[in-house]
């Protein structure tokens, strides 16, 4: 079991992510994974900085620990020529330490060009795509591409790692599973579920499982609470919300009914490690491998501190309970 680090790239500037990331390594963490947003959730978060800027500093100030993003939608607001060599880049600054996280995107952040938001199975097979034009890329040399919504003419990169970085899909159903596993390296997940882990070894899948664990850690359990309902009371509307909606400003109306209890549904909460380990468990039993701690509370490094002192351990001890 691997245990990641979730940088709120929405809730705090470029600086503090650096900050934080080398805080993260200190504290033992194997890897730190970051969203690529343009806007953030809510406006009270108040922050998107360029995720690629960041992580190219972030490579700089660390030496050891693992850099993903988490995720990168390839298709609409970039085209996935740039994040190949986006990403090639990223491999070779950090000494092979970059992992690719992909996804077929949010309308909050790839609207902004103007080219519209595409159904989901429309997104799919964009994704499928730009995963092969990734791949092509990859192989070196001059390269095109002819597909039915994306297109690539006589690219080469110039600049590619001996080891190239690891792909991890995104998935929220067995159809971005099976590429996951026909595409990628590995998977990536926001839910506690063994069928997206199935679906992803029954395409053939054998690669890292990451999944994403909500947490507030807090002195205490108010304080953790109230700090959620702040600024992440969005992840309780659910995907088929969270990936439709343009503007911070709808977030926050969709989500003006959350309520505390709400949130300590979703969240384990407040200073009990015991919670939090509890709150780990599920992503285990589901077959992942690779968990993303993600702190919505108050304070980061007091959180980084617990982490460092017993946390981190505790989540890499975890075993499926099964």
């Amino acid at each position: 079991m691997q245990v990641g680090y979730k940088l709120a790239t929405e809730a705090f500037g470029p600086e503090e992510l650096v900050r934080q990331t080398i805080r993260a390594e200190k504290a033992g963490f194997d890897f730190v994974e970051m969203s690529d947003h343009f806007h953030p959730w809510l406006d009270v978060q108040g922050h998107s900085s360029f995720t690629w800027s960041v992580l190219g500093a972030m490579a700089a100030r660390t030496e050891r620990i693992g850099l993903a993003t988490g995720v990168t939608c390839p298709m609409i607001r970039y085209h996935p020529a740039v994040i190949a060599q986006a990403a090639a880049t990223v491999q070779l600054l950090s000494g092979n330490r970059f992992t690719l996280g992909i996804g077929s995107g949010e309308r909050l952040n790839e609207h902004v060009v103007g080219a519209g938001w595409p159904a989901v199975h429309k997104r799919h097979e964009m994704l499928r795509e730009a995963l092969e034009i990734i791949r092509l890329l990859w192989q070196g040399g001059y390269r095109s591409y002819d597909g039915r919504y994306l297109q690539l003419e006589d690219a080469r990169l110039f600049d590619l790692p001996d080891q190239l970085p690891v792909i991890a899909v995104a998935s929220g159903g067995r159809r971005a599973s099976a590429i996951a596993a026909e595409l990628g390296d590995g998977l990536f997940a926001t839910e506690p579920r063994s069928d997206l882990v199935e679906a992803y070894r029954g395409a053939g899948g054998s690669g890292p499982r990451y999944a994403e664990v909500p947490v507030a850690w807090a002195a205490d359990e108010d304080s953790a609470v109230q700090a959620a309902l702040e600024t992440a009371r969005w992840a309780v509307t659910g995907w088929k919300v969270m990936s439709e909606l343009p503007n911070p400003v709808n977030f926050d109306a969709a989500s003006a009914t959350v309520k505390p209890e709400d949130i300590r549904q979703q969240f384990s909460v407040g200073p009990d490690l015991d919670a939090h380990v509890q709150q780990a468990q599920p992503y285990a039993d589901a077959g992942f491998d690779h968990l993303v701690l993600q702190n919505t509370g108050p304070d980061p490094d007091g959180f980084l501190d617990v982490c460092e002192r017993e946390l981190i351990g505790r989540v890499r001890a975890l075993t499926p309970s099964s």
